[in-house]
């Protein structure tokens, strides 16, 4: 179970680590509403999650209303990358070596001393790490195509790049 996902992972890090490369440094500061993150933000944001979630999901509880969830802005797109490079590795781990008891162990959220989830923890690390991940990926690709830097494969071709011909 858990190493299926550790395996996804592995795969979809390669897509993702072409996409962070993509970033240019002299527009982390840049984003495309008021609202929204920075593109470094949300750079560093993508490269960060696997050992974020990771680390949330070995809580047995975790109280979201005493954590801070808006993202540090990077001072380089090395530091992107660096991150990248450290969270990889220790969610590959902790996927690979997690025991199918724990996996299903139930896993909750609070808020405040409310219940805000209680679900398996292999479902925290599904939806909150790997589909979480594969959504700011997405959103990544957006703010660069808004940017006109070339998008990278990341499943079959993009409208820059075609492997097929």
């Amino acid at each position: 179970m858990s190493q299926a996902m550790a395996a996804e992972l592995q795969q979809e890090a390669a897509s993702t680590r072409k996409i962070l490369e993509r970033i240019p440094a002299d527009k982390l500061t840049w984003k495309p509403h008021p609202k929204s993150m920075t593109l470094g933000q949300l750079g560093l944001h993508i490269a960060q999650i696997p050992a974020a979630i990771v680390g949330l999901a070995q809580l047995d509880d975790f109280d979201a209303s005493q954590t801070n969830f808006t993202p540090a802005q990077p001072a380089s797109h090395q530091e992107i990358i660096d991150a990248l490079d450290k969270s990889l590795p220790t969610a590959g781990d902790y996927l690979m070596n997690m025991s199918d008891e724990t996996a299903r162990k139930i896993w909750r959220m609070t808020a405040n001393g409310k219940e805000m989830l209680a679900i398996p923890r292999i479902a925290v690390l599904r939806s909150i790490l790997l589909n979480h991940w594969y959504h700011h990926r997405g959103q990544l690709s957006v703010y660069l195509r808004m940017l006109d830097v070339p998008i990278p494969i990341i499943y079959g071709r993009s409208a820059d790049e075609n492997p097929f011909g």
